[in-house]
């Protein structure tokens, strides 16, 4: 199990998260994009889950700051 810590951020802080990981997601839909080009099903998978567990932390943060 993954160890849990808190942090403290102010909602600029925060904001500028949700921005990278904006950024960083589309660079992984974008490689998974090529991997099924490419038709290579293990970096598909692994850019695929990498996605989605950012997509799942931007959502996390987002309604934090809603």
């Amino acid at each position: 199990m993954a160890k849990t810590i808190k942090l403290t951020l102010t909602e600029d802080e925060a904001e500028i998260l949700v921005d990278a990981l904006e950024a960083d997601l589309e660079g992984y839909l974008e490689s998974a994009k090529e991997a099924r080009g490419n038709n290579n099903r293990a970096d598909v998978a692994t850019f695929t889950e990498a996605a989605q567990r950012i997509e799942a932390l931007m959502k996390t943060i987002q309604a934090l700051l809603d």
